[in-house]
């Protein structure tokens, strides 16, 4: 499970944004948000480094 969702919310991200930034598709992007799918560590480290946070804030430690 990842936390892609919630720092989105509040940073007041949109998918798309993301989507293009990672150079993924919308419904890729989207497959993560919604924790249909999981991205790699590559990419989960791609998204902190552009939503600018902490990897670890994206993880979910429940």
């Amino acid at each position: 499970m990842n936390r892609i969702k919630e720092v989105l919310e509040a940073k007041g991200i949109k998918q798309i944004w993301l989507a293009e930034k990672l150079g993924k598709s919308f419904n890729t992007v989207n497959g993560y948000v919604q924790n249909r799918t999981q991205p790699s560590i590559e990419v989960l480290y791609k998204i902190a480094e552009i939503l600018n946070v902490n990897p670890k804030e994206l993880l979910d430690t429940k």
